[in-house]
């Protein structure tokens, strides 16, 4: 698996980050469905070994405050256009996540020019955490190309569902989505067979949900 250490994100990636963010103005995120973490700033991501609710309450959080806070210059899915570090392979661990933290915190300016604005007082140390989670979260480049034909084929089962054996389906999603890899080393990908598996889970599975999901999904790695 691909990994960027450190050094290259903090001086390579910077160095060529030539928009200027400074002008944007940071934009709230509500955590208020997330644990209390504190006031002193940790150094390690509390949610990444949480677990079941918190982790994908965090995720969800994390993604929506990500989209409105980071996208712009991390790119759309944390998919890097060049302009600013991709940070899918900043490592899920805590010397990761000191680097991360400080940044979120203290922001970047290079030369008297603001590259990315100090987001820590603005959105606080729960928001900071929940993007750190989506981020981690995200599928490594090429981790579905294997299972790319067999998610086709679910979709379109799924999208045009009468009867079957959903619980055979489901543990099928949940099977490949175990084995999809992340770009940071962290456990879980928040890929499209988890998203699918997600919504088929419970007494009322979503069928058109599942499908509109892998039919997103699939095509964002195209």
């Amino acid at each position: 698996m691909l990994k960027v250490s450190l050094a290259a994100i903090g001086l390579v990636g910077f160095a060529t980050f030539a928009m200027a963010h400074g002008d944007v103005t940071p934009q709230p995120v509500n955590t208020d469905a997330l644990p209390d973490v504190g006031d002193e700033w940790l150094t390690e991501n509390p949610y990444r070994s949480a677990g079941g609710e918190v982790w994908s309450t965090a995720l969800e959080i994390g993604s929506s405050g990500y989209s409105q806070n980071c996208a712009r210059c991390h790119g759309l899915g944390v998919v890097s256009g060049g302009i600013a570090p991709d940070l899918r392979y900043l490592e899920a661990e805590e010397e990761g996540d000191e680097w991360f933290v400080e940044r979120f915190q203290s922001g970047y300016t290079q030369n008297g020019i603001t590259k990315m604005p100090a987001f820590g007082e603005l959105l606080g140390q729960k928001a900071a955490w929940a993007i750190r989670t989506y981020i981690e979260a995200r599928p490594d480049d090429g981790a579905l190309d294997e299972y790319d034909t067999r998610l086709k084929e679910i979709r379109d089962q799924l999208a045009a569902w009468q009867d079957g054996d959903i619980k055979a389906l489901l543990a099928e999603l949940t099977d490949i989505s175990s084995k999809i890899e992340t770009g940071s080393g962290s456990p879980i990908a928040d890929s499209v067979a988890l998203q699918a598996a997600n919504l088929l889970t419970g007494e009322t599975p979503d069928f058109t949900g599942a499908a509109e999901a892998l039919t997103i999904g699939l095509s964002a790695t195209h």
